[in-house]
């Protein structure tokens, strides 16, 4: 895949939060070790417009975000579409959480380019075939405690760039900016489960998808219980696909959540289930309800998957 220069397309992108601060309600800072710091709803409000920014970084601006109205059994809910022509660059290579940051007692998934300089994921990115010589590089956490200055020269090291070419920003999953970043990887969820599932990404050449905007909960747990939820019982997702039909229609019936052993009730009530231990959950259920697979070969479309109103109603509404 050529080189997009992702990290410099997200500190543009970066650069043009900071200009927008009081607008997108975030606040911008300076650690110690000079990385900038973006707080997007921790002491700052953030907002929708904030989430919104929170995507282009995560996507280096190789997708295109806005918020909708989706109906979706006999509820209207607001939503998020979300649509590229990188797919594998911006939701794999970008916006996938895969680098996980561990400082003593501080941990956050992060997602954003500077995985791909950095290539701790060593086996994602040999099989996506892309890699990023940046000399600045950008990171989003997903997280209510802000990165210390601890952990901004821990991820320096691993990415060999001085710390005051690192820009991270963070959002709590329970926060309206949050709730966009989190529920606009749609499209990202069926890559991931594409690429589990030993199909290769590259071959996908474009994505549109859609998901309910949950309302912001109580606190982050039952966040991350309803925009999984708006992801596995109300998001819909349409690629189109370098694949003969044959291929596609076996992976049509794989992909949905709905082809994994723990879909059907709130996500919320399945960690509950394993006791609180996320990697008990089946890796299988992360993906959009509905898929639609195109063939640019022959034309043909194969669905797979459904939305259940029903646990959606529950998770949001009820």
């Amino acid at each position: 895949m050529s080189t997009l220069h992702l990290n410099e397309r997200a500190w543009q992108l970066a650069d043009g939060m900071v200009e927008r601060a009081s607008q997108l309600r975030i606040a911008s800072s300076l650690l110690p070790s000079g990385t900038r710091l973006l707080d997007a709803g921790i002491e700052a409000a953030g907002g929708l417009g904030a989430g919104l920014a929170l995507v282009q970084l995560c996507t280096s601006g190789l997708a295109d975000i806005s918020l909708t109205w989706l109906r979706i059994g006999s509820d209207s809910y607001p939503g998020v579409r979300i649509w590229t022509d990188h797919p594998a660059l911006a939701c794999m290579a970008s916006q996938y959480a895969g680098w996980s940051v561990q400082v003593g007692k501080y941990f956050a998934m992060a997602s954003g380019p500077l995985r791909a300089h950095a290539r701790v994921e060593t086996e994602l990115f040999t099989k996506l075939g892309y890699a990023e010589q940046a000399t600045r590089g950008v990171l989003v956490l997903e997280g209510r405690t802000p990165p210390t200055d601890e952990v901004a020269n821990y991820v320096a090291t691993r990415a060999k760039l001085d710390p005051r070419q690192i820009t991270m920003a963070i959002a709590p999953t329970a926060s309206l900016a949050g709730g966009v970043q989190v529920v606009a990887r749609i499209l990202e969820t069926a890559l991931h489960k594409m690429e589990s599932l030993g199909f290769d990404v590259r071959r996908v050449v474009s994505g549109l998808g859609v998901a309910p905007l949950p309302p912001v909960a109580k606190d982050d747990l039952h966040a991350i219980g309803r925009t999984n939820d708006c992801v596995l019982y109300g998001g819909q997702a349409h690629f189109t696909v370098r694949a003969e039909d044959d291929e596609l229609s076996q992976l049509a019936s794989k992909l949905p959540a709905s082809a994994s052993h723990d879909y059907g009730t709130p996500f919320y009530d399945i960690f509950k289930r394993y006791g609180g231990d996320f990697y008990k959950i089946d890796k299988m259920l992360f993906s959009p309800g509905e898929v639609w697979l195109t063939s640019d070969t022959s034309g043909r479309t194969f669905h797979g998957g459904k939305l259940d109103p029903e646990v959606l109603r529950t998770s949001l509404i009820q």
